[in-house]
């Protein structure tokens, strides 16, 4: 059976996963529930394999497959299909949501098993999985919206998993409601857009936009417009300025879903659904631009945040905003595939990141200040040497997957925009410098706990095989793009060309720019590398030969200690500028004068009329017949005047 002809499979597999732990998993034992949960998800990356391979075998004029299942929407002249589709861009994303996803779910088996909600945590993960699988097959813009709008919704669930803490509720809350602030914009860009082109498929709009004029710069047009409002749907999925306050609060969740959800695939999709309409923002210069300067902007911002973090998940949070940041200053430069190609790396490295910092947290009993911490590396050692692995990967280490992606990022950053390229350059050193430091205060130096109440021990090892293969991947995840630096092809920018028309050479082409050996020298030794390098020592040189500067040199910049450990106060701002008044104009102003006051008074003034008048008319009932009387002869003098006056 051709997998291509039936999609629909990939996509549904972890629903009914979904659906037979949440109906029926009750009464089940953990082991049930488990084979239920990763027989889902294994079968959906298998049949994702198979349907790639038989992608591989398509001809250039049958990409992109596309097959329409149902007609879903008809109203008037606008249909909308169930339909799903296949290109290279999509290959991308299904395999790295597939199989991270599925590693992620043999993890949780380990970190969550001792945890009361263990059924219905796997029913949440599996039905994400399916959301996230709808929105990268989608053939339309309007089922991408769905799910937009479902990957948003198990993030709710998810990140409030432990609802009876008010930390982790509040923190569901407050992905939603940030998320539904960006997804507003989206829509109303849904809505030009259907308005401007007549329809929300891709086949459709894509084509359509490519061959209309370009905005002139400066000019905000219709693609602009539509542009502008696509991309506020992806600052606040993707968690970019100013609307990434949801993502580091988001850690209240397990940490399981900080590595799938929030690190390697929900919080892409802000990314993915740019670089998949880049035919409209390439005729957009203002948009572009405004992609280019908030992922500038949010790299560098989130980075200063993570230098001073203590818990170990916040920092991977902020350098979660940091890394996204990256890759729509890509995007916004124009660099389309190559933000692709960090998202990818970013999944392998972040994700091992994260469930690192499980793996640490589970053998802390819980713990997740690095304070408390140090000496762990020989202790956790598999743990150890693959987070190192990440860390060297996200530094952009030589050879590591994060060296090639975030060089080629800069590389064209610097090419458009030296200023935001050194801005850029400058966040990379920042990187190198908190995750080190991380690396350092975690693994090395005095034990910072009591022995007699941690029991430090390794993970088992359905935890530690995922951390393996990620790490693996970390190393190796990279290297489609090394053939370049010694005039090869760039493979995964060559895959990419026929979506993205990033202008990947072939090979014949690329041989005959063959970079000189300083061009190569350059690319090993340039300026990422070399602020890499300066964050690596400086973290050195503060956490492991001088372990106390890090306190003075704290309280001689204590001004600027408090701002950054303080996340700029945005939280704050944001409370005393938005949320506060929002609850005084609920309370005062909606409830109490407009609910109370003005319809509950119209209604109980309604009631007490006709109740006064009710009352009063009662009263004439004496039952005195000579009244009765009375108001008859009163009646007919009065019905007779009238009479007469209309005649009159």
């Amino acid at each position: 059976m051709p997998i291509l002809t039936y999609l629909w499979i990939v996509p549904l597999l972890p629903l009914v996963g979904a659906a037979v732990n949440g109906i029926f998993g009750g009464r089940w034992p953990k082991n049930t529930i488990s084979a239920v949960a990763l027989s889902s998800t294994t079968l959906s990356f298998l049949a994702a394999l198979e349907a790639v391979r038989e992608f591989s075998g398509l001809s250039p004029e049958q990409i992109p497959w596309s097959k329409t299942y149902f007609p879903w929407i008809s109203a008037g002249g606008f249909q909308a299909n169930f339909a799903l589709q296949v290109d290279q861009l999509t290959v991308i994303m299904l395999l790295v949501v597939t199989g991270v996803g599925w590693l992620i779910h043999i993890y949780s088996t380990g970190y969550m098993h001792e945890d009361p909600g263990y059924r219905r945590f796997f029913a949440y993960l599996n039905l994400f999985m399916f959301f996230m699988l709808l929105l990268i097959l989608a053939d339309n813009y309007l089922l991408m919206f769905v799910g937009w709008e479902g990957v948003g919704l198990c993030s709710y669930l998810l990140v409030g998993f432990f609802f009876l803490k008010q930390s982790a509720t509040n923190a569901g809350n407050k992905a939603f409601w940030v998320n539904r602030v960006g997804d507003y914009g989206f829509l109303l860009g849904l809505f030009l857009m259907l308005r401007t082109f007549g329809s929300l498929d891709f086949s459709v709009v894509l084509p359509q936009a490519a061959k209309m004029s370009s905005d002139p710069a400066g000019h905000i047009g219709t693609l602009t417009a539509i542009a502008l409002l696509l991309f506020v749907g992806a600052a606040g999925k993707s968690a970019q300025l100013p609307l990434y306050v949801w993502l580091p609060d988001a850690m209240e969740g397990p940490t399981p879903v900080s590595a799938l959800i929030h690190a390697a695939t929900m919080v892409t999709a802000g990314v993915y659904m740019v670089a998949r309409s880049h035919a409209i923002f390439l005729n957009a210069p203002v948009a572009m631009q405004v992609v280019a300067v908030i992922g500038c902007i949010t790299a560098i911002f989130a980075a200063t945040i993570g230098l001073v973090q203590t818990d170990i998940k916040k920092v991977l949070a902020y350098s979660t905003v940091s890394q996204l940041g990256y890759m729509f200053l890509a995007c916004g430069v124009g660099a389309f595939g190559a933000g692709i190609f960090h998202l990818m790396t970013h999944a392998f490295f972040k994700g091992l990141l994260f469930l690192a910092a499980g793996s640490v947290i589970h053998a802390m009993g819980g713990e997740q200040d690095m304070r408390n911490m140090g000496g762990l590396r020989k202790k956790i050692p598999v743990t150890f040497w693959c987070m190192l692995m990440a860390t060297l990967a996200i530094a952009g280490a030589p050879g590591f997957s994060g060296f090639f992606s975030k060089d080629e990022i800069l590389d064209e950053a610097l090419r458009v925009s030296p200023i935001l390229g050194w801005i850029g350059a400058i966040a990379a050193g920042l990187t190198s410098f908190y995750m080190f430091r991380l690396i350092f205060l975690t693994f090395f130096g005095a034990e910072r706990y009591d022995e007699h109440h941690v029991h430090v021990h390794e993970s088992p090892k359905n935890m530690t095989v995922p951390l393996i293969v990620l790490a693996v991947l970390s190393v190796c995840g990279g290297w489609m793009a090394a053939p370049q630096l010694v005039g090869g092809v760039n493979h995964f920018q060559h895959f990419l060309a026929p979506v993205l028309a990033t202008g990947a050479e072939p090979a014949a082409a690329a041989a005959e720019n063959s970079p000189s050996a300083g061009e190569v020298l350059q690319a090993l030794f340039g300026a990422p590398v070399i602020a890499g390098l300066l964050g690596f020592f400086l973290a050195w040189w503060l956490y492991i030969k001088s372990p106390e500067a890090p306190k003075k040199l704290a309280a001689s910049l204590s001004a600027l200690y408090k701002l950054l450990y303080g996340k700029y106060f945005i939280d704050e701002l944001y409370l005393a500028v938005i949320v506060r008044p929002l609850v005084w104009i609920s309370n005062k102003v909606l409830w109490h004068a407009v609910d109370e006051g003005l319809i509950d008074g119209a209604v109980n003034g309604v009631a007490f009329v006709s109740r006064e008048t009710g009352d009063r008319v009662r009263r004439t009932s004496t039952g005195n017949i000579r009244s009765y009387a009375t108001w008859i002869i009163l009646g007919v003098l009065v019905f007779t005047s009238l009479l007469l006056w209309m005649v009159g």
